[in-house]
């Protein structure tokens, strides 16, 4: 997943950010709705962590913003406002959860996890398509039931794929969802060569080219 955070803390946002990407996620950290905002009409997020005291602009603000202009994406708000009228108020301004500081990473990661769940019709936790198994939480693949060793940046290519199982995705769309900017651009062929690598590792069925348009998971049956 590709995943927006909103938070003003400074060592807080780091640990968020820091710690995310561990996890195997594009991460873009900005300090302020603003910033947030112009982010959102640039990169395609599968989910955003909101704080709420924020400069220049309450966090309810923006997140009302978002709504009212139908902005589907996920939204967690992260906060140290802890009453209940204050939860249901961010509830009710559209958040998909809410979310009390301190809160452990990996609690964050596995409600990014349901709420992405939530918004893409998925209830189970481990995908099956075809003979191929892939489980978000813990990376984990198989193939016809035997476990697959990929690499993180591969495995986050085959999550995307199988996200959208029924979609063929543009190299720049595919690019866009992997690679936050944090660092530097991803070299020319590099996407190429991941999807050689899922062929090889899974099956020559794992991945189907599109000439002209792109990639999209491929039958994984067994057959190119």
């Amino acid at each position: 997943m590709r995943i927006l955070i909103i938070e003003d803390d400074l060592p807080l946002g780091d640990a968020l950010a820091t710690g995310l990407r561990q996890r195997g996620h594009a991460v873009d950290w900005f300090h302020d709705g603003q910033q947030a905002d112009a982010a959102l009409a640039a990169a395609p997020y599968d989910g955003a962590v909101l704080d709420l005291g924020l400069p220049g602009g309450d966090g309810l603000l923006w997140l009302r913003r978002w709504r009212s202009r139908r902005l589907q994406l996920p939204v967690l708000i992260l906060t140290a406002r802890d009453a209940v009228e204050q939860r249901v108020e961010g509830l009710d301004a559209g958040a998909d959860d809410y979310l009390v500081k301190p809160l452990a990473l990996d609690e964050l990661s596995a409600r990014l996890r349901a709420v992405q769940r939530r918004s893409s019709g998925r209830a189970q936790p481990v995908w099956r398509h075809g003979l191929l198994e892939f489980d978000p939480a813990s990376r984990a693949v198989r193939w016809r039931g035997e476990p697959v060793q990929l690499t993180a940046r591969e495995a986050a290519l085959l999550e995307v794929l199988l996200s959208q199982p029924d979609r063929v995705l543009s190299k720049a769309h595919l690019q866009d969802k992997l690679y936050d900017w944090s660092g530097a651009e991803p070299e020319g062929n590099v996407l190429e060569v991941h999807v050689h690598h899922l062929r090889r590792k899974i099956d020559a069925s794992a991945v189907r080219t599109v000439r002209g348009v792109g990639y999209a998971i491929g039958s994984c049956e067994g057959e190119p």
